[in-house]
Formats: structure tokens, C-alpha cells, sequence
């Protein structure tokens, strides 16, 4: 049989296969929500509504690295810096920067590092790379941005290893708009590094690629020079984001976006309030709010505990809360908190629970 025969029919096959999974995809979740009895707090309320998407194409971009391309009919647009939450079979949710093309309509791109347990890993990356494959049907929420790209004649991006994905995005955008920008891209070698080629290929010697097994650690003193229109953007590991802030000129930040949540502080005891189920419990100073609620609500859900998912989203009728997450917008801190992590600002929290 000729090859573009061949070829033709297993990419007809596909199609097929493509069409028959889609033709299953209803509005109903494949997993139920977080809920409590209505009013319903946590994170499937509200701005987020959940979507059934369809893997369609994998790829390996790096060692260590895969790509997901997801289809979906009527799917949200995004902006660069936007992430895409992902409901993964086990119920655990995890989340990851789109670095596909936001013109694209009804397609969203992800690329997730095996992060392994030894590592610091909980198993979600793993799922992503063990079962997420060409043809399995996903729940998603989203996309959200905190780490939007402003408008500016001038940029500095400054990547460390996956952190790349909300970057590549706004690489292209400034390459389209016609700004000057720069990127240094780090990471433990240069196999490691997802989309290396195609960023230099844009960017030409506007590229510094600083791979730690040939040149060490980067030098940001370059940084402490940028003029004052010229906006700074780091994605990374923490260590990499304290030295771009270290670096950067007296007064001025970098726009960052954390893989973590912060460092929690000392901190102190204090009450929550839970009105609708008319009790009230102790948090220890060591304790986080999400602890010492299931004890009182055993079947209330979370996931990352890391502020980052949102499962654990509640609302808050009184009190001030020290919030510590890296998802919720300004908006929405006036009357919600992640209580995986945040913490109350005084001593007493009302929670609609």
C-alpha cells in the first residue's frame, strides 16, 4: 500500500476516534465537585465554571517534560501567564501555565516535569505523564491569571526550568507587538529545557542560555541597570526569584509567579467560626485552618494544600485573613480565603460552613 495512503488512514482513524470519544463529552463533571449542603463554598463556585476536555497530542518538548494539547468545544479564551487547572483521575488537582498559542480557539497547550516523590513530588505530575494520553477525557477549570503581561515598550523574562511555560507565551506576544525584550533562560542542562530551540530561533542572541552544568548560576547583576519602563518577569524555582528581586534596582519588583505557596510564618492561634454548622474550633498556632476544620467537617475536600488548587476555597462572612495562596485574585480575597494556607489576620474568622 502507498505511504500517503497509509497515512491517510490512520489519520482518518484518528479523526474518528476523535469524533466518537467528543460525542460522549456532556456538561455533566466526570468527578463531583467539592460541595458542602447549599450555600456551597470552595472553588467550583463562581469564576470558574469545570469543562470536559479531550487529550488529543502529546509530545516530549524535554527530558523529563510532557506536552499535552487539550480540545474542547467553546473554551474560554486566555491571555498569556494564564493557568489551567487539571482534575486528574485520582480527584487531585493540580495546576499549570497554557504555553500554547492563544489565538488558537478551542485548544489548550500545557507541559507538566515529572517531579518525582524523593524530589518533593505528591504524585500529580506523575498521573499527568502515566495516564493522561492521546484520547482520555479530563475535567478542567479555569483558565485564571495572575501573572498577566502588561503592556510596555520593554521587557526582561527571566525563566528557570519549567518555568518557562508562562513565559513562552509572553515571549511571542512581545515579539508580535514589536518590544524589546530579553530572556535568560536557566536550567540544570540543556535536554531539560522545554522549547530551547524555538526560543532561540525568535530570539536570536536576545536569548541568554545559562544551563547549570556548563555555566553555573546566572548573573543578574545586568538587572540592577534596567532602565525604569522595562518590566521584569520571573517564573521558577524560588531561589532563582529571590535573586531576581535581590537584583533588581532599589524600589522596583519583578512580577512573579511562584510554584509554591509562601513559607508560613509563626504563627498564632485563633477561632473559626463555622456558622452554618453553628461550631466553633481552635487553630493552633501550628495548625492550619484546613486541619482543624476537618475535624469538625471530616468530609470537607482539598487537594494541594499548597494554596494553589483552590479546592479548599471558602467563603468568609467576618474577620480579616492573611491570605498566602497564589490563585485567588484581589476580588476575590474580599470575601473568600484558601484555608490550606491562609491564616487569620486577627482573632476570630467567620467561615459560611
Amino acid at each position: 500500500m502507498p505511504r500517503f495512503t497509509t497515512v491517510a488512514l490512520v489519520a482518518g482513524a484518528a479523526l474518528l476516534v476523535r469524533r466518537a470519544v467528543r460525542s460522549r463529552m456532556t456538561s455533566a463533571p466526570l468527578w463531583p465537585l467539592p460541595s458542602l449542603e447549599t450555600p456551597v463554598s470552595g472553588y467550583g463556585r463562581g469564576a470558574t465554571v469545570p469543562r470536559r476536555v479531550l487529550v488529543t497530542g502529546r509530545a516530549v518538548p524535554a527530558e523529563g517534560v510532557v506536552e499535552l494539547r487539550l480540545e474542547g468545544e467553546r473554551l474560554p479564551s486566555w491571555e498569556p501567564g494564564a493557568h489551567l487547572d487539571l482534575v486528574l483521575p485520582s480527584g487531585q488537582v493540580r495546576q499549570y501555565s497554557l504555553c500554547g498559542d492563544p489565538g488558537q480557539a478551542d485548544v489548550y497547550r500545557i507541559a507538566a516535569r515529572l517531579v518525582e516523590e524523593d524530589r518533593g513530588g505528591r504524585g500529580g505530575s506523575r498521573e499527568v505523564h502515566e495516564q493522561l494520553h492521546e484520547g482520555v477525557e479530563i475535567e478542567v477549570r479555569g483558565p485564571r491569571n495572575r501573572f498577566p503581561l502588561v503592556d510596555s515598550p520593554s521587557y526582561v523574562f527571566v525563566a528557570g526550568g519549567i518555568g518557562i511555560t508562562p513565559v513562552l507565551p509572553m515571549v511571542r506576544a512581545a515579539e508580535a507587538a514589536g518590544a524589546d525584550w530579553r530572556l535568560v533562560y536557566c536550567g540544570r542542562s540543556r535536554a531539560t529545557m522545554p522549547y530551547l530551540a524555538e526560543l532561540v530561533r525568535l530570539g536570536g542572541d536576545r536569548v541568554t542560555v545559562v544551563a547549570e552544568d556548563e555555566d553555573g548560576y546566572p548573573d543578574l547583576a545586568f538587572l540592577g541597570r534596567t532602565p525604569a519602563e522595562t518590566v521584569v518577569y520571573c517564573c521558577g524555582p524560588d531561589g532563582l526569584m529571590d535573586a531576581v528581586s535581590a537584583a533588581m534596582p532599589e524600589g522596583r519588583t519583578p512580577r512573579l509567579e511562584r510554584f509554591s505557596a509562601l513559607a508560613p510564618a509563626d504563627g498564632t492561634a485563633f477561632e473559626v467560626e463555622l456558622r452554618r454548622s453553628g461550631r466553633t474550633v481552635a487553630v493552633a498556632a501550628d495548625q492550619s485552618v484546613l486541619a482543624a476544620v476537618r475535624e469538625e467537617v471530616p468530609g470537607l475536600m482539598y487537594s494541594c494544600t499548597q494554596g494553589f488548587c483552590g479546592t479548599c476555597r471558602q467563603t468568609v462572612l467576618d474577620g480579616e485573613v492573611d491570605h498566602r495562596d497564589e490563585l485567588l485574585t484581589d476580588a476575590e480575597r474580599a470575601d473568600s480565603m484558601l484555608i490550606c494556607v491562609s491564616r487569620c489576620a486577627g482573632k476570630k474568622l467567620v467561615l459560611d460552613l
